[in-house]
């Protein structure tokens, strides 16, 4: 494992710890790599993950009912349930529109609790953070967005959406595959898209600009942001992946570096 320094964080007023992984190991870190800091968003792709446990064993069926009326588990993955960012009542038939929703990744992970039986953060403990090592992370709050997780853990599930072994690779497939294609909707902080591409658990890169990766990224680069100056990206691609954590809140600073970091990040340690 190579500890570096990425020059497009030159200049960021906050903690910059960055990590890289091919499919085997970890490639590069910069800063602290067993530093917890919270996810905010980046939550939801391992909440995906343990829903995907969930499907694999059979007791969860994408096309089955939950939230509200019509909607079912697919519809919370790819935020088209029409729940809103936060609160109960739906704004939009289901399938309409691509809303992003917070509520629906909590509504989506106590159905799952519900047909486990369990608690939803003991099921993520027991079937997906402690099988994968991921010691360092904490997934008691909010499905949605209240984990919490080191680089030196998002770069174990980053191995995992690239070799999964908990899951099919065929589901991993259809979870980085465009869900409901062609719907407008926000990506919060960067606007409103004609097609917002979204897998389940995942954004996908789409033609999107601006965006928090950088325009050199192919369409089907999957990953996902958060409100406290995080990101995990998978670019198949490449057969990398990478994350970022500052613990901060999101904002122009995080805006300005990402797209550039993104590049360097490929340039330097991407397969081609």
């Amino acid at each position: 494992m190579e500890t570096t320094t990425f020059a497009a964080t030159d200049g960021f007023p906050h903690t910059a710890l960055v990590g890289v992984t091919d499919p085997d190991e970890t490639l590069a870190v910069q800063g602290d790599l067993r530093a917890v800091l919270p996810l905010a968003s980046v939550t939801k792709p391992l909440t995906a993950w343990g829903v995907f446990v969930a499907i694999e064993r059979g007791l969860v069926d994408l096309d089955e009912p939950a939230g509200p009326a019509g909607a079912t588990v697919l519809d919370l993955l790819d935020h088209t349930s029409g729940l809103p960012m936060e609160g109960d009542g739906p704004l939009r038939p289901v399938g309409e529109r691509r809303i992003y929703s917070n509520a629906g990744f909590d509504v989506l992970a106590a159905h799952v609790a519900d047909a486990v039986g369990l608690e939803f953060a003991d099921w993520m403990l027991r079937e997906v953070t402690l099988p994968l090592g991921m010691t360092d992370t904490d997934v008691t709050g909010r499905p949605s967005a209240g984990a919490r997780a080191s680089i030196h853990d998002l770069l174990i599930f980053g191995r995992e959406v690239l070799r999964p072994t908990l899951i099919p690779a065929a589901l991993r497939d259809l979870a980085l595959t465009v869900s409901h294609p062609g719907l407008r909707g926000i990506v919060p902080g960067y606007g409103s898209f004609a097609d917002n591409q979204w897998g389940l658990g995942f954004e996908l890169k789409g033609a999107k600009s601006p965006h928090w990766l950088s325009d050199s990224f192919p369409p089907e680069t999957a990953g996902h942001f958060g409100a406290q100056g995080s990101f995990l990206f998978i670019d198949r691609s490449r057969d990398v992946a990478a994350a970022f954590l500052s613990g901060v809140p999101f904002g122009d600073d995080h805006k300005r570096i990402w797209p550039a970091l993104t590049d360097e990040i490929v340039a330097r340690y991407g397969r081609r």
